[in-house]
């Protein structure tokens, strides 16, 4: 009997330790699951929600205020869309299929393809166009005034034309305008002056056009017509970037032009070409003006911030 009774306390000990062995690991983990929740909250949430956490990773956006900028579509006579419309293009449906958020790594995208060109190119284009005073295209700036616009971008995707080489893209530019006076002066047709500045997208490298005078002791008046201005031989920056994210920056200050890429790869233009172009207005823009005609051909430019100055 003694040794029954014996085995059964020692059997009731043995449970009620291993119960209360039990209990005390239920209410470590318990303690910690909850420590590890605050060090959570305070270390990742702060005072958002764990539903606002999921939407802050979920949903990236683009560094860009669109309140001084114009689209052009690639669709249209082409389509244009200007400020405070532009500022809804997330949900605005002229917009939407050309110009639109890729929110898994916070990009704007710009799509283009052949379809709709502007006045005196060949080419489309999902670009945005300064206004430096919303809605008008008649305010703008000079050389002597300066200017700067700054911007990471990346290719996302383009099509090759028959020989297997990428198709081209404009990706920024810097655009000459006539004012009303100088257009009347020369009887020009329109506004339209040349581009000082285009950079290309081509085949995985960065590329910088500018334009020179054919005659550099041209008049003040003479320069102002196209057809005075031809493209310079251009320059090439060495990195191949290929299809990823990149930053490149122009800057116009007292009479020079600067493209600068990466923050340490410049390219400084000061010549009498540069210094003469004084007389015109000008714009900045950026996006996707694809240089292809080809059928089935289409580009996409990713930007995820674009900002100017003056």
């Amino acid at each position: 009997m003694y040794r029954i009774k014996l085995l059964r306390n020692n059997m009731l000990w043995a449970f009620l330790i291993a119960l209360t062995a039990t209990m005390n690991v239920s209410c470590q983990v318990k303690n910690s699951t909850t420590d590890d929740i605050e060090d959570l909250s305070e270390a990742t949430l702060g005072d958002k929600s764990g539903e606002s956490l999921v939407e802050e990773r979920k949903y990236r956006l683009p560094n860009i205020d669109l309140s001084h900028w114009k689209v052009t579509l690639p669709v249209g006579k082409p389509d244009e869309v200007e400020p405070p419309e532009i500022l809804n293009y997330a949900t605005n449906a002229e917009l939407k299929n050309y110009m639109y958020n890729d929110s898994t790594d916070g990009s704007l995208v710009f799509y283009a393809f052949p379809n709709s060109t502007t006045t005196n190119t060949k080419y489309s284009r999902c670009e945005l166009r300064e206004q430096m005073v919303p809605g008008d295209n008649n305010v703008n700036w000079t050389f002597p005034q300066g200017g700067t616009m700054k911007g990471t971008l990346a290719m996302d995707e383009v099509t090759k034309d028959p020989e297997g080489k990428y198709h081209k893209v404009i990706i920024m530019q810097i655009h000459g305008r006539l004012t009303n006076a100088q257009k009347e002066l020369i009887g020009a047709k329109d506004n339209n002056a040349p581009p000082v500045l285009k950079i290309y997208w081509d085949k995985g490298y960065v590329r910088v056009k500018t334009k020179e005078l054919k005659d550099k002791s041209a008049s003040d008046t003479d320069i102002l017509h196209t057809d005075a201005w031809g493209d310079d031989e251009g320059y090439t920056f060495p990195d191949y970037v290929g299809f990823k994210k990149f930053t490149l920056e122009v800057k116009v200050k007292e009479g020079k032009l600067t493209v600068v890429m990466n923050n340490r790869d410049y390219k400084t233009y000061d010549n009498v070409s540069i210094r003469r172009w004084k007389v015109f207005e000008n714009y900045f823009k950026a996006g996707n003006y694809f240089q292809s005609k080809e059928k089935y051909s289409y580009a996409k430019v990713k930007y995820y911030d674009l900002e100017v100055s003056h």
